[in-house]
């Protein structure tokens, strides 16, 4: 069916329900105006349907006259009409069926409008708070408890200014940097209150334009947060301070609201309404919250998790895995909230590293370390990132809650092995063969296997990867030397291994300690993952 005659047919079956095309709107959708009737109803609402020419895209369906028996707010619909009647990420159309899945898409949204007209879902309301808060962005650069006053520091974005909330003006001025943003000396006073009450906006008086507006909705929801605004609009008035800037923090979302004082009415009190709070008729400007704190970036996509955030982690070898997985790792929170990573590698990026390492040609003959660490800053300019550009054999990391050996040579991880005992938790990750199974192993005590416990267990034919014996193929000659090859994919998926171990660690499950991928489908996996014991042969557990 050609999308010419797809659209005839969309319109003619729209045509059937009483809808006629009244053009075209300025992005290419078709416009259709008709009635939006609720099932068992006797009479609908004027509305527009739009439709996406290519189909793709979910039907627009906006009311042209709100009812007006209908209170201020309403779940589901906008300011301007618009009807939110489906998830766009809930649902796939079918486009080999037009018209039966824009007749679909009508049919449910006049389901949720006869539901919003019988004064239900209004418990979504609290879900759809920031449809119906409406405000100028800011910034939330927020880490810690701290309530109370913070700073709010204003920057310059292509001549516009914005607001950005912290309590590390350093730490927020890095970020800001690496976006370009000049930071100004200018500042707003700003406090920070709790409340464990989910926002949601009032039916009967909407949006708040006072302070008092904003008082008796507070008050509806919790009346000791309502009292912490106010007392905070009166100190910042005490204060002389030309605004306030309030942050609510919800168990879900954080929201706020300005505050402008007005000087010349605040002056004017005569002796009669010294005893009137003349803040309750200031101008309040909502402000929607856009959080950019190192805690909500790290745990945004792994909700009920923790992340590596306050940890002080090492990572030994910056070469094919390290690199990928240092950058999985600062993904997960390491170097925030006052933990630490430490990259430690005293080689050199070449030409023939590149292929399949996370660093580039601009970063040739650069120290991996120091060069993954300008990298990962530049990605999260929050974190604290040390880079060590020496042999792991002549450094002083410190106290660790977790090594990472990601170098891959068999001779230095059994010197890690040595060196580094418990109680410091190791993880080794490494590539078998030539890509053929990526392993990675968790030693946190003491009858659990080490590294070289394994190299035991292997040498007797035990705990290997794979059934076969792993293939010997090398590449290389001459003043290049032989190594071994495999793609940049099989790094990746190592670098996963240890990035998904790490991350169990730091929520306490340890088992299973030993795990393999495995990459060539053409082997058999030998040794399911599991728990090994330390090997009676280790002269390092056994010393």
């Amino acid at each position: 069916m050609s999308a010419t005659s797809a659209v005839a047919d969309v319109i003619a079956a729209f045509n059937q329900r009483g809808f006629e095309f009244v053009g075209k709107t300025s992005d290419g959708w078709f416009r259709l105006h008709g009635q939006l009737t609720p099932p068992q109803a006797e009479k609908g609402s004027p509305c527009e349907v739009q439709l996406d020419p290519k189909f793709f895209e979910l039907p627009r369906i906006r009311l042209l006259e709100i009812p007006p028996e209908l209170p201020a707010a309403v779940p589901h619909l906008g300011a301007d009409g618009g009807l939110c009647y489906l998830a766009k990420s809930t649902v796939v159309l079918d486009i080999y069926d037009p018209v039966g899945q824009s007749l679909a898409c009508l049919q449910r949204a006049a389901f949720v409008f006869g539901q919003i007209v019988k004064g239900e879902m209004v418990e979504d309301l609290a879900e759809e708070f920031f449809a119906y808060w409406h405000g100028l962005p800011c910034f939330l650069d927020m880490q810690g408890e701290d309530l109370g006053r913070q700073n709010c520091i204003v920057a310059q974005a292509n001549e516009s200014p914005l607001w950005f909330i912290t309590n590390n003006e350093g730490r927020t001025t890095e970020k800001l940097k690496s976006l370009g943003y000049e930071v100004t000396g200018k500042t707003l006073l700003t406090y920070r209150v709790k409340t464990g009450v989910q926002p949601r906006p009032l039916t009967s008086h909407w949006p708040p334009e006072t302070v008092g507006d904003i008082l008796v909705w507070q008050s509806t929801l919790d009346p000791r947060c309502r009292r912490k605004i106010h007392e905070r609009i009166k100190e910042g008035e005490r204060k002389k301070a030309n605004g306030v800037l309030i942050v609510i923090e919800s168990p879900f979302m954080t929201y706020g609201f300005a505050v402008l004082y007005d000087r010349q009415r605040l002056v004017k009190k005569s002796k009669l309404s010294d005893r009137r709070d003349l803040s309750y008729g200031l101008k309040v400007m909502p402000i929607s919250m856009v959080r950019i704190d190192d805690r909500y970036l790290a745990q945004r996509n792994t909700p009920n998790s923790k992340t590596l955030a306050g940890k002080n982690l090492a990572v030994v070898g910056c070469g094919t895995i390290g690199g990928y997985l240092s950058d999985m790792l600062v993904k997960a929170g390491a170097g925030t909230y006052g933990g630490k990573l430490t990259l430690v590698d005293f080689d050199c990026l070449l030409p023939q590293n590149i292929g399949r390492h996370r660093l580039g040609f601009p970063d040739l003959l650069s120290n991996k370390a120091e060069a993954m660490a300008k990298e990962l800053k530049r990605l999260a300019p929050g974190a604290e990132i040390r880079a060590l550009p020496v042999d792991v054999r002549q450094a002083q990391l410190g106290e660790l809650d977790l090594l990472i050996d990601a170098t891959g040579e068999e001779s230095l991880g059994h010197w890690l092995c040595g060196h580094y005992l418990l109680p410091t938790p190791t993880l080794s990750v490494w590539i078998e063969g030539p890509g053929t199974a990526v392993r990675a192993l968790l030693r946190t005590n003491v009858s659990g296997a080490c590294y070289r416990c394994l190299w035991h267990s292997n040498m007797r034919g035990e705990l290997r990867s794979t059934v076969n014996l792993l293939p010997a193929i090398l590449a290389g000659h001459g003043c290049e030397g032989l190594y071994v090859p495999f793609p940049a994919s099989v790094s990746v998926q190592a670098a996963s291994l240890g990035a998904e171990m790490t991350l169990d660690w730091v929520n306490g499950v340890f088992s299973p300690a030993l795990r393999t991928r495995l990459v060539d489908r053409s082997q058999q996996i030998a040794t399911p993952d599991c728990d090994p014991l330390l090997d009676r042969e280790c002269p390092v557990c056994n010393s």
